[in-house]
């Protein structure tokens, strides 16, 4: 998916994560600030990277604040981002076992 514009998903309330997304070049740069960072951060960075890929975004700049989100809503709150910074509305939501 093509990033053609900013947007943000999520809450800065307890045991959510924010994130914005915009569009970038050269990869993915991401920026994490979390609450968790020393005993999570590697496990949210790879829950974002992971629904980009999923959803084939090559290009962006990823800003996050997590205050304790769980993975599911990580990749909840990273996957509706990127359908609101492509202007998509054609979601694919599924449930993984």
């Amino acid at each position: 998916m093509q990033i053609v514009q900013p947007a943000v998903a999520g809450t800065m309330e307890s045991s959510d994560i924010m994130i914005r997304i915009e569009p970038g070049a050269g990869g993915i740069e991401l920026r994490l600030d979390s609450s968790v960072l020393q005993q999570f951060g590697k496990q949210i960075e790879a829950v974002i990277r992971a629904a980009l890929g999923e959803l084939g975004v090559e290009n962006a700049k990823v800003t996050a604040v997590d205050k304790g989100a769980l993975d599911c809503t990580v990749r909840a709150r990273a996957m509706a981002a990127v359908y609101r910074a492509a202007d998509r509305e054609d979601y694919t939501w599924e449930v993984k076992a």
